[in-house]
């Protein structure tokens, strides 16, 4: 008994130990990337807590806000694979996972076929304009982001872990291009916005871009690293209570469910599904591990809930019509939805 304490001590100032270094860890990341990119420290910590939680994100923002230079610079400070992925309308499904060759041996003159990977073979995949390729590409990435293999020719080849897609969507060209199906949405953990620099960032930004060639980000990290992160996230405990919380925000965004308020009743025509509330419990066990604390709380499920709910609440024709959309929904839950 004597013993046992000591020990049970040893290990709780460990552990306490590790959660402040990955919050250290936060801040380094957040301070090289702000070397190569102005501004979107909230786009970044999205970025960070999706990583570590194992999920995929879709970005949304117009062309020239370093999407993809912020991408690749957090693949370069993690030390991972990066791949980048340009979808056009004549894309194919091989051009994504990758395909059969025919070879011949020269030793023995054989003829055998061998698997080509194909770019989704990477840790961190940017899959740029997503919504430019027709479905039968877009849900090349299905069993990729779900499974994390991809099958060919009756084989089934295993991604590289970490694994982690980033797709890029442009909301104010619409023409030639072909919405995502709900399914494929469903995959992603977070829906993020990337708005226009600031006045001053974008002063900042014109003097430091135009001038000598940007600073090489410092590798702070490494994949053994990374697959630890990942592995922490989900030992971090969390109440009946926060957890409930999630239930209750996931469950008010479906229209026929007795909990649902009038703004749903009226707006929604599909709600989110238990995946979400996946989500929302990952993201804030996320959160609250780059803050520095075990301690998850409500406050953590409410900060990530915009980004996990805005692409899984689906309006009907009167939000169009009268200019509401998802994401006031998403405001008004979080005023309406008690913790208790």
């Amino acid at each position: 008994m004597t013993q046992a304490r000591p020990q049970a001590d040893a290990a709780v100032q460990q552990q306490a130990q590790i959660v402040q270094n990955v919050a250290k860890t936060r801040v380094r990341i957040r301070q090289e990337i702000a070397r190569r990119i102005i501004g979107q420290g909230r786009v970044l910590d999205d970025l960070l807590t999706a990583i570590f939680a194992q999920g995929h994100a879709l970005l949304i923002g117009v062309p020239g806000l370093a999407k993809t230079m912020m991408v690749h610079t957090v693949a370069d400070i993690m030390d991972l694979a990066f791949a980048r992925i340009q979808f056009t309308p004549d894309l194919m499904p091989a051009d994504i996972t990758g395909t059969e060759v025919l070879e011949e041996d020269r030793t023995t003159g054989k003829r055998v076929f061998r698997f080509v990977h194909g770019p989704v073979f990477a840790n961190i995949v940017l899959a740029d304009e997503i919504n430019r390729t027709p479905p039968k590409t877009q849900a090349a990435l299905l069993q990729a982001m779900q499974e994390r293999e991809v099958s060919a020719a009756g084989q089934t080849h295993p991604l590289p872990a970490p694994f982690f897609v980033l797709a890029t969507q442009n909301p104010i060209e619409q023409e030639g291009t072909y919405p995502l199906p709900e399914a494929q949405l469903d995959r992603f953990m977070f829906a993020l916005k990337v708005d226009y620099p600031t006045a001053r960032e974008e002063l900042t930004i014109a003097k430091t871009t135009t001038g000598q060639a940007l600073p090489q980000p410092a590798k702070l990290l490494d994949r053994d690293t990374v697959l630890q992160l990942q592995a922490l996230v989900r030992r971090v405990p969390i109440s009946d209570h926060v957890a409930g919380y999630a239930v209750k925000l996931t469950r008010a965004t479906r229209p026929d469910d007795a909990s649902a308020p009038e703004v749903v009743r009226k707006y929604v025509r599909w709600g989110a599904g238990p995946r979400a509330v996946q989500y929302l419990v990952l993201g804030s066990k996320t959160r609250a591990l780059l803050a520095g604390t075990t301690n998850v709380s409500c406050d953590h499920v409410r900060d990530v809930a915009p980004i996990v709910l805005r692409h899984r609440v689906l309006t009907n024709f009167a939000a169009e019509a009268e200019g509401v959309d998802a994401d006031r929904i998403v405001q008004e839950l979080l005023k309406q939805v008690s913790e208790s």
